[in-house]
């Protein structure tokens, strides 16, 4: 157009088909809301200009300037927008300003529209309205969000992974308690423990009666006991007691203070039963290739011996494979209080192992050759009792008792015999310096000793197992098997286990 020409097209001008063209684009580029600030004029302009209007829109529409033009409109919005408004933090970067509010339309309608979609399945497409545009220091859960109404689920099968079972001893010379959660199939976690040594027996031999001293020690750790059995949920619980007072003629009766003072009840288990227990505790020590065990408990007023032979169909319970047993009224306490336990001379412990070789001569069970199949390593012992226990901690030189070193540690027969010779030779205030001794088992351990070497003598074996469980984790064993706590709850990655770490 000529300024100077009043308005009228100069000769050579756009024609009227170039300017019908022209007001095609313009009203094109105002409904996409790309409307161009200098494009030409229907009344004014010159030919040039007109020309050019009629050659820029191939680049005027192509994507790419579509796009450029889009970032530079969303920009100018964004630093137009008032930060307060946003709820922005200083140190958020600027491009995450823009990116949040430079959304298309196209854009905010689909997060619109799929926004309640995704909700329901708990994987949120975009924040709501009323949650913080940006919240780097807390991240925003599933759990912020309206979640969908939940559809009722199918009843599971009742779990038993998370409940207490109990189970107490109170021996002739021991008072232990293990309070424990089952895991895997034939395992449990203990989670509380509980062993003091209160010598029950003491003077039981010679009196036929629980002393009053001794019933007093008694009586104090099972208030500890009661105290730790008061504080969880316990689904159940068993608490026995044995060779004590089964044998003492008040053995009642202190059952019946015991139940006054301390509101716990405990029953008298008969010699049979205390056998399979000892069995049960220890069946995840005999391993798949064993054929037979001959598996010995050396109490402090007994001695509970089980011959066990496996066949090819083995049980889920080893105590249903015991084929012969035999308990033996001598223990450690009773033992070393007829032939002295502080000073034992070789004599003395060759008369003591005498004597538990005529108990066992009555005791008829098939030899070791008529047990395992020809095999060393199908046949072998195993031993539960602090005896055993306070052997491998000397032979393993341990400045400190240690449970998980002991428990299931195999022991040669040259071994056993040089550990036996090694205590021997002490005198009392040796074994008493011995941190796996201690003066509490001083005078006890060489009568146990003499017991393990009369049946080392029966039953001759390659080697010897140790085993830091008994009767505890035999009425736990039982006891979740037969509440069938193994088979209602879910495996569980829990490690085997570990025990209280402290010695039986």
């Amino acid at each position: 157009m000529d300024p100077e020409g009043g308005g009228k097209p100069q000769q050579g001008g756009a024609s009227a088909e170039g300017r019908g063209d022209a007001k095609t684009r313009r009203r094109r580029a105002k409904r996409n809301g790309k409307r161009r600030h200098a494009a030409p004029s229907m009344h004014g302009g010159s030919a040039q200009d007109a020309g050019q209007a009629h050659v820029e829109p191939s680049n005027a529409e192509s994507p790419k300037r579509k796009r450029k033009r889009r970032r530079v409109r969303s920009a100018s919005l964004a630093e137009a927008m008032p930060q307060a408004t946003t709820g922005t933090p200083a140190s958020r970067p600027a491009s995450a300003d823009i990116g949040h509010h430079a959304d298309s339309n196209r854009t905010r309608k689909r997060r619109k529209k799929n926004r309640h979609g995704r909700e329901l399945q708990g994987r949120p497409l975009a924040q709501p309205r009323h949650a913080p545009a940006y919240a780097p220091e807390k991240a925003v859960t599933a759990s912020a969000y309206p979640q969908a109404p939940q559809v009722a689920a199918e009843p599971s099968r009742p779990s038993f992974r998370d409940d207490y079972y109990a189970a107490l001893d109170l021996g002739t010379n021991n008072c232990r308690l293990l309070v424990a959660q089952p895991t895997r199939p034939g395992q449990f976690r203990v989670v509380d423990a509980f062993s003091r040594i209160v010598r029950l027996g003491e003077g039981l031999a010679a009196n036929r009666r629980l002393s009053n001293e001794a019933m007093d020690r008694a009586v104090e750790a099972l208030k500890v006991c009661a105290a730790k059995l008061s504080s969880r949920p316990i689904r159940k619980m068993r608490l026995i007691a044995t060779e004590a007072c089964r044998a003492a003629q008040n053995g009642e009766e202190f059952l019946d203070r015991v139940v006054r003072e301390t509101s716990l009840t405990l029953e008298i288990i008969d010699r049979e039963t205390e056998a399979r227990l000892a069995v049960s505790g220890c069946s995840s020590l005999v391993g798949r290739e064993t054929r037979s065990v001959v598996l010995f408990d050396i109490g402090g007023g007994s001695s509970e011996i089980a011959v066990i032979r496996i066949g090819d169909s083995r049980s889920n319970r080893l105590a249903n494979h015991i084929t012969h047993w035999t308990s033996l009224p001598v223990g450690v306490v009773t033992l070393s209080e007829r032939h002295g336990g502080r000073d034992v001379t070789p004599d003395v412990f060759a008369g003591m192992v005498a004597e538990v070789e005529d108990m066992l001569a009555r005791f008829e069970a098939p030899p070791v050759t008529g047990l395992h199949r020809h095999d060393a390593e199908g046949f072998h012992l195993i031993g539960t009792s602090g005896t055993v226990t306070t052997l491998a901690g000397v032979h393993l030189d341990l400045p400190r008792y240690d449970r998980r070193k002991v428990d299931g540690l195999w022991l040669s027969d040259a071994e056993v015999s040089a550990m036996q010779a090694k205590l021997l030779s002490w005198d009392f205030a040796g074994r008493a310096a011995n941190p796996c001794i201690g003066p509490d088992r001083a005078d006890l351990v060489l009568a146990g000793c003499a017991i393990l070497e009369a049946i080392r003598r029966r039953w001759p074996s390659p080697r010897m197992r140790v085993a830091d469980r008994g009767l505890r984790e035999g009425i736990l064993t039982d006891m979740m098997a037969d509440d069938g706590a193994w088979r209602r709850s879910r495996p569980r990655r829990d490690l085997e286990w570990q025990g209280e770490g402290k010695r039986r």
